[in-house]
């Protein structure tokens, strides 16, 4: 029987043909690395999609393959607006038909208000301001799946603390929890919290999205500070999915999350 897989990304495709050529040309990957001047592990990154080669590199890697600047050429068109460790979730984002995410401490960028989004970037690089509206931009173009009002389906669990933490400040968080109260209200997004009274829980060492394709595998990513884990082995999968839904079950009720959150907003309108 196939195993269904989920779909390949444009730089995974990079990679794919990396490896194809580089075996093509009798080349194991230590001898590559050898003529691009990197280590095997980075090779071995660039074939599995997970990084994609500097300009110099690619040329180095043309060079040594034979290809005529033919992976310098592609690189261009794979160049991400992301970080490299979200770089393939972003690509995964728009053909999920569904997404359910958990965050401990921030707004998921799926919902984050153009305001909230600019305090987050500010507080992670308080010293890089040349990139910050465009990286804004960026974030706000991933908004965008959610005009659709049926793909994906989105759920999100939030902890408490995401609620109490005056990112941006009282103006800033009330418009932000608005903003995710309306778009349950709406049902665009099947909302929970995870009050500070549910104790521990099974998600609570880490932020996670998983997400379901049409006719590929599903997928789980977790991520940490300046990194992140894409996993689709199916045991990994499976046993983040019973994770979710563990937190799931201890979370409030739908109408107990929008009433928490609308009271919360007032709180910060009135201080």
């Amino acid at each position: 029987m196939e195993i269904e897989r989920r779909p390949r990304t444009p730089r995974e495709k990079y990679g794919e043909e990396l490896r194809l050529r580089r075996m093509a040309a009798g080349l194991t990957q230590e001898t590559l690395s050898e003529r691009v001047v990197c280590s095997p592990t980075l090779i071995s990154h660039f074939e599995a999609g997970r990084r994609l080669p500097k300009p110099d590199d690619a040329a180095r890697i043309d060079q040594a393959l034979g290809t005529d600047g033919f992976f310098l050429r592609w690189l261009e068109d794979l160049e991400s607006k992301f970080a490299d460790h979200f770089a393939v979730v972003a690509e995964l984002e728009p053909h999920a038909v569904e997404i359910q995410q958990y965050s401990i401490s921030l707004v998921p960028g799926l919902l984050q208000t153009e305001a909230y989004a600019r305090a987050v970037f500010e507080a992670y690089s308080p010293n890089q301001r040349a990139d910050l509206d465009e990286r804004i931009v960026n974030r706000m173009s991933r908004v965008r799946i959610l005009d659709d009002p049926l793909q994906p389906v989105l759920w999100t669990v939030l902890d408490e603390a995401v609620l109490r933490r005056p990112v941006g400040g009282r103006r800033v968080m009330a418009e932000q929890l608005r903003r995710i109260a309306d778009l349950a209200e709406t049902r665009r997004l099947r909302l929970h919290v995870l009050p500070f009274s549910a104790g521990a829980h099974s998600l609570m060492e880490s932020m996670m999205t998983l997400m379901t394709f049409e006719d590929a595998a599903p997928i789980a990513y977790v991520e940490g500070f300046r990194s992140g884990h894409l996993m689709d082995d199916p045991s990994l999968v499976r046993a983040c999915q019973s994770a979710y839904a563990l937190a799931l079950s201890e979370a409030a009720t739908r109408q107990e999350s929008l009433a928490l959150i609308r009271a919360v907003a007032e709180e910060y309108d009135h201080g």
